[in-house]
């Protein structure tokens, strides 16, 4: 192994036993579980079942938190319609707040225009990301869900290594080529001790507006063929998916992760 310099973001050991200390919330910020959601594959569907986990952890009664750690394709503030800036004081910065009170940060909420590509680096995001984590004044949160970008790569890295994860959740579809390359995903973050509650299967099949009929998209059902549990499957829903669009999701009936929310309420610190 090569000599460690302390820069985890652009480390390649992934079991590098020189790791840096995790990062520590600001004095205003209480934090009692840290849930990454990821995958291996884009596409698959990981900020509408991060958006569906933190609605209904939020008609449940929890405090919750989601930042938005897809600096380059952030969706998060779109699923729930959030269009102001967030401001920041001498304590630091102050999420942005949906309806039902879920606090949200993301590079989104604070360009100037929500199309404008972040053109950085690996460092300089890893360290958007850190600060994200540090600067950001959750106040009290049960849980704060870690929205990654596809891939193993420098986000993904940065937030196992740096933040304090407790548990992840995997996002995937019925495919074959996403399960393989889903695995990737799995086994980088048993690599880093992060613990998997378990998988939702997104796209797992459609229902037939004239017969009712369910059509499975990808040919015969298939069960999940991952390493892990499968806890949900959620089918293409097209009410569902136009109310993210128009962000109201969280007006959108959910009642398809009920599995994965009741796995998340029993691990409640």
């Amino acid at each position: 192994m090569t000599e460690c310099n302390t820069d985890c973001s652009n480390c390649s050991q992934a079991d590098c036993e020189s790791r840096i200390e995790k990062e520590r919330p600001n004095d205003f910020s209480q934090i009692k579980n840290v849930i990454a959601v990821l995958s291996g594959k884009g596409g698959v569907g990981k900020s509408m079942v991060t958006s569906l986990m933190a609605v209904e952890l939020t008609r449940q009664g929890y405090k919750v938190g989601i930042l938005d750690a897809d600096i380059t394709g952030p969706s998060i503030p779109r699923a729930f319609n959030l269009n102001e800036k967030v401001k920041g004081s001498e304590a630091g910065i102050y999420p942005a707040k949906t309806t039902l009170g879920t606090k949200i940060i993301s590079i989104n909420l604070l360009l100037d225009d929500a199309t404008d590509p972040v053109l950085w680096r690996g460092p300089i995001i890893s360290g958007v990301l850190k600060q994200f984590y540090t600067d950001v004044v959750w106040g009290e949160l049960d849980y704060l869900l870690i929205d990654l970008p596809p891939g193993t790569g420098d986000v993904a890295l940065t937030i196992f290594q740096s933040l304090p994860v407790d548990y992840a959740v995997i996002v995937t579809s019925p495919q074959d080529l996403v399960s393989m390359i889903v695995e990737k995903a799995i086994k980088m973050a048993e690599m880093m001790d992060i613990k998997i509650l378990g998988a939702v299967q997104n796209f797992s099949y459609v229902v037939c507006d004239d017969c009712g009929n369910k059509i499975d998209l990808f040919g015969s059902e298939k069960e999940s063929n991952l390493s892990i549990p499968l806890l949900d499957k959620i089918p293409f829903d097209k009410k569902l998916a136009g109310a993210i669009d128009r962000g109201l999701v969280e007006l959108a009936e959910n009642t398809y992760i009920e599995n994965t929310v009741n796995v998340l309420t029993k691990i409640n610190k």
